[in-house]
């Protein structure tokens, strides 16, 4: 029997007699390249899913072409480009299974999942979204896992726990009519959408099991993020913003999401003032001085930004020394959804 981590039952939730469908979606996006491996990954499972559904997000690239060898096994929904969020939205309108299946179109699953996240939603129908441990790559070598000592999977309180960070692995699968009462994926929202999600879910009653096996590959390719990280960063703090907001919050979960709040635009006004001196940002100045007034930097962050408000190229030509943030550094000291 597969091990498996999850909050205490709740009463009466007696296991199935079979195991419910999955739709697999996966949204793709000028991808024509990888995609193929990954619709092969999800037909390959030694339990076949319901469907897979790929929706072509205003692609320039051969999504068509790609995804042909395959028949009519794959449905492809087709828009104009809209983002990831809506991507995958369209591609769940399109879906019957009980629970809608995650995959990136650069990732894949191991033959085995599909039966593991079955076999979880058979022995607990009290659980609404599932998943299980992963491989992270970057650029074809093997990282780390998803879940480790200093980034584990939540079980005892998972609603204080998704306002500090995402720890649902992204690649997961989450009940239909759950999905759709939460109105799906923000639109609104480009990065951090995957946590927003699993937040409000969770908020609303939701709770979430892991499969502690490895059954699927997050690969990501090796480019600079640098630009991209206050981006990233600012996604974090929405999602926070958001969640502060909802109604159902006690005052002990108003305090950890202050706080995860507190820790977020901090690193977000760090990431940005150094945006800023490498040029990716304007007025260098400005957010270095706001580094040396804001809350939550320690003593040598704020002499640092004070050294940039003062001589920003002295700063720059410091920073520029330096190895530039790359995706792995991103994904090392971030949560299991680094890239939202």
């Amino acid at each position: 029997m597969r091990p498996i981590l999850a909050p205490v039952p709740k009463a009466g939730a007696a296991p199935l007699g079979a195991p419910p469908t999955f739709s697999v979606l996966i949204a793709v996006y000028e991808a024509a390249d990888v995609v193929g491996e990954a619709v092969a990954s999800a037909l390959a499972q030694t339990e076949p899913p319901l469907e897979v559904i790929v929706c072509d997000d205003g692609s320039t690239d051969d999504v068509p072409g790609a995804l042909a060898p395959f028949g009519d096994r794959v449905t492809l929904v087709r828009k104009e480009n809209g983002g990831e969020a809506s991507a995958k939205n369209a591609a769940a309108r399109a879906a019957t299974g009980d629970f809608l299946a995650i995959l990136d179109a650069d990732d894949v699953y191991l033959p085995e999942r599909l039966e593991a996240l079955g076999d979880l939603a058979r022995r607990r129908p009290d659980l609404d979204v599932l998943t299980t441990d992963a491989v992270l790559e970057i650029a074809g070598a093997v990282v780390r896992r998803c879940y480790t000592d200093d980034l584990p999977f939540e079980v005892e309180d998972q609603r204080g726990a998704i306002l500090r960070r995402n720890f649902v692995f992204g690649l997961a699968a989450v009940r239909r009519d759950r999905f759709r009462a939460v109105g799906g994926f923000d639109e609104s929202m480009r990065y951090a959408t995957d946590w927003d999600l699993w937040a409000r879910l969770i908020l609303d009653g939701s709770r979430v099991g892991l499969v502690a096996q490895s059954l699927a590959r997050y690969r990501l390719r090796a480019r600079s993020l640098s630009a991209q990280r206050p981006a990233l960063l600012a996604g974090r703090v929405d999602v926070l913003e958001r969640a502060a907001r909802h109604p159902s919050l006690t005052s002990a979960e108003r305090k950890v999401v202050a706080t995860s709040l507190r820790l977020e635009r901090s690193r977000l006004a760090v990431a940005q003032a150094r945006a800023a001196l490498r040029g990716e940002l304007p007025a260098p100045r400005r957010h270095a001085f706001g580094v040396v007034v804001g809350r939550g930097h320690d003593l040598r962050t704020r002499a640092k930004a004070a050294l940039a408000a003062i001589a920003p190229g002295r700063a720059r030509s410091a920073l520029a020394s330096r190895p530039r943030e790359t995706t792995g550094g991103i994904l090392l000291e971030a949560d299991v959804d680094a890239d939202g």
